[in-house]
């Protein structure tokens, strides 16, 4: 592929990406990135995140700053330290590399990052979660962008090939490096490499298993407008317990799986949703109108309705400037106050809980202000009429655009 076309590719991919960042590893990837932003008249800003897993690594650091330096441009190293030997290393990896470059992104003043991954890590992260038994999100094509840390990650080579990129260097006499991990069959990525050398003849290339998964894509984007809608017609709450009509599990399961997906991120946020078949038995006893519980969020039916709420588990208190459950945060909290939960003895001093009109068990794990010993306010106090002093510190999804009262 000429040049041009690449660097319009970048371009495209880039978009309106603000102060700009680059993270290049220098591997053959995201030193084409490098060169094609410099060619293209950009003026971005250049991080290596040296994790010190290889002896090579500060060498190829280097390389990359020499690089930058003779292009013009600013390069920061950024060490990762923080690897124990236990867990998933490429996954450990990864989650550090987007921290180190989004602090290191806010440090300097940058709106954005861009990732050099292309059709063929499009390509190969298709296989391998086909091979985990991954549905329609799994198997959907990589975000192009997508907002993490305060910092807007970018890929923009998504279109681009290696073999492309690679030539492009050549052309332009540029220097890499190749890491020697990629080619360690020990490692999932690698085996899928090369089995894709042998299912290219078939027809199933990286260019046919890209389009594939923005087939994917298209079909997740239209299943999540019909779970947004059936959210926005069928969910209604207050103070962080959501109230789910019949009418949700009246709709087909791939919704209904949505739509719960979504609840529980908004009463618990986290960085993955519960496994696919645990939803999909919750599914089956919200259908047979039990009460049931997933990742720590209780599901209770309750007058023709689901209510939905964070179950009630026993919390250390916290200094009410701290955030609650990961959610909840007090506004100017006065002095010597502290967060826990409702609990039975909140609900002791607070007889009126019953004029809610909400089971019990929905309002023991509510956040609720102390003073020692007595209860000061709960967001559900608010909904009586009191002042409101709670609110949620984290947005989840699009349940916040629901206004509830919180």
């Amino acid at each position: 592929m000429p040049v041009t076309p690449l660097q319009d590719i970048l371009t495209l991919g880039l978009g309106a990406a603000g102060r700009l960042g680059l993270a290049v590893s220098g591997g053959g990837d995201s030193m084409a990135m490098l060169h094609l932003a410099h060619r293209a008249g950009l003026r971005p800003q250049v991080a290596t995140v040296d994790h010190g897993l290889r002896a090579a690594s500060a060498d190829e650091a280097q390389m990359v700053a020499r690089v930058a330096a003779d292009l013009g441009l600013h390069h920061s190293t950024l060490q990762w330290q923080g690897w124990d030997g236990l867990g998933n290393l490429q996954d450990h990896a990864r989650r550090a590399r987007r921290s180190l470059l989004a602090d290191w992104a806010r440090a300097q003043g940058l709106t954005s990052v861009a990732l050099a991954h292309t059709r063929d890590d499009l390509a190969e992260t298709f296989l391998m979660r086909l091979g985990r038994g991954a549905g329609i999100d799994g198997l959907s094509a990589m975000q192009s962008r997508w907002d993490e840390d305060g910092i807007t990650f970018l890929r923009p080579l998504l279109a681009a090939s290696r073999a492309d990129l690679r030539a492009f260097l050549n052309e332009i006499s540029a220097q890499w490096v190749d890491d020697p991990s990629n080619e360690m069959d020990r490692f999932e990525r690698v085996k899928i490499r090369k089995a894709l050398t042998i299912l290219a003849p078939l027809g199933i290339d990286s260019s046919r298993l890209a389009d594939v998964a923005g087939h994917m894509s298209a079909a997740r984007t239209a299943l999540e407008a019909g779970a947004d809608d059936l959210i926005r017609r069928h969910i209604a709450g207050r103070a962080g317990i959501l109230s789910l009509d019949a009418a949700i599990f009246e709709a087909p399961p791939e919704l209904q799986r949505r739509v719960l997906q979504k609840v529980i991120l908004w009463l618990h946020p986290q960085d993955y949703t519960p496994r696919g078949d645990a939803v999909t038995a919750l599914q089956i006893r919200l259908n047979r109108g039990a009460a049931s519980q997933l990742a720590g969020c209780h599901f209770f039916p309750f007058k023709g309705q689901i209510l939905a709420f964070r179950e009630a588990k026993s919390q250390p208190r916290h200094a009410a400037a701290h955030i609650w459950d990961d959610v909840w945060q007090v506004q100017n909290p006065p002095p010597a106050m502290e967060i826990a939960t409702l609990g039975p003895q909140g609900l002791l001093q607070w007889p009126q809980w019953r004029q809610i009109g909400w089971p019990r068990a929905a309002l023991l794990s509510q956040p609720s202000l102390w003073q020692g010993d007595r209860l000061i306010s709960t967001p559900l106090m608010a909904a009586l009429g009191a002042k409101q002093v709670f609110f949620r510190a984290r947005q989840g999804n699009c349940l916040d655009d629901l206004n509830l009262s919180h």
